[in-house]
């Protein structure tokens, strides 16, 4: 199966909105995170991160094709020796292994672009899906923060797993 991270092109925005209109994956995600998922949303969100030098934020490929989104989120002042990781697939290519092949590969772009120790994410509570495929790939939990999320008027628990370089 072969799997790249590239830059999100205008081309893009097509199977951007039709596989981000989806209210599976708007619930895992934060509110930043729009649903209904618009062309206009696309627009703008390829516009923002086109700019970003070094991009850090990347379409993940399947069969010549955008299927969701992968990024690297380096962090500052007192926490810049860590960084985000934040990402979401199309529904129809879930349980396949692509976010596992895309962790991998987003893992490798980080500890050689940024000088960083640390690369943590912070899924849902309720997202068992994300949290297996972070395990898979040698993140550990690190910490469990109970009922301190708000999303669609719920309470839920943030995790937050990492990794580290020398892992």
């Amino acid at each position: 199966m072969e799997i790249n991270l590239r830059p999100w092109a205008i081309e893009d925005l097509g199977n951007l909105v039709k596989y981000a209109n989806n209210r599976n994956i708007a619930r895992n995600m934060t509110d930043k995170f729009p649903f209904p998922y618009t062309e206009t949303n696309g627009k703008a969100f390829i516009e923002l991160v086109t700019k970003d030098d070094p991009i850090h934020i990347f379409a993940i490929e399947y069969n010549g094709q955008a299927i969701g989104g992968i990024g690297i989120h380096p962090q500052d002042n007192i926490h810049k020796r860590n960084a985000e990781l934040g990402y979401w697939l199309g529904e129809p290519f879930w349980g396949q292994g692509i976010v596992s092949i895309a962790i991998q590969q987003i893992l490798n772009f980080a500890f050689e672009t940024y000088d960083i120790d640390r690369v943590f994410a912070r899924p849902f509570g309720t997202n068992t899906a994300s949290q297996k495929v972070l395990e898979k790939n040698g993140f550990l939990l690190e910490g469990k923060f109970e009922k301190v999320l708000i999303k669609d008027g719920d309470l839920l628990d943030e995790l937050i797993y990492a990794i580290r370089r020398e892992n």
